[in-house]
């Protein structure tokens, strides 16, 4: 007897992705038609107002992206004159990144709005349940860092076997 073939619909991570989806379209459009910036670089103004002044490498780790697109992020918020580029004194190759004034303006009008969608998606929950969910969110996020830390995976082929970018099943890894 074989076992029930389980659905995405079964796979946290998938549901975890829909939401964010659908909800997070939400803000994307904000973002984007209102604001004129991407998710990405609402997530760079996001942390930098919580978190102060940062080197480029701090913020993407906060941020949890990679450091290539932090870079082009940063650019195109320097760009639009949203963050600002300073020299640490000492060392002028290391560099801190801040929130301008219209940084901080438009983090300063953006937030609430954000925050609201927030609001408005836990009305779904009550108190109790948006506790727990909070908890078991924090669970979560440690034991994936904690999965994170000891797992040993593939580096991503990015295409260079050719155009599909999928290695023979023979010459993959286990």
């Amino acid at each position: 007897m074989t076992a029930p073939r389980r659905s995405l619909d079964d796979l946290l991570l998938y549901r975890l992705s829909r939401l964010v989806g659908v909800a997070g379209g939400m803000v994307i459009r904000l973002c984007e038609g209102r604001f004129g910036i991407t998710r990405r670089e609402w997530r760079l103004i996001a942390v930098l107002a919580s978190r102060g002044e940062l080197g480029s490498s701090q913020l993407a780790e906060h941020a949890q992206l990679d450091r290539a697109r932090t870079s082009k992020a940063v650019g195109s918020l320097v760009e639009k004159q949203l963050v600002s580029r300073v020299a640490r004194a000492g060392d002028r190759r290391q560099v801190l990144l801040g929130l301008t004034e219209s940084g901080q303006a438009l983090y300063g009008e953006l937030f609430p709005l954000v925050t609201k969608i927030n609001a408005e998606l836990m009305e779904a929950l009550g108190e109790e349940d948006a506790t727990r969910l909070d908890e078991s969110l924090r669970r979560l996020q440690a034991q994936a860092e904690r999965m994170v830390q000891k797992a040993v995976l593939p580096k991503a082929d990015r295409g260079r076997h050719g155009a599909g970018g999928i290695s023979p099943p023979s010459s993959r890894s286990p």
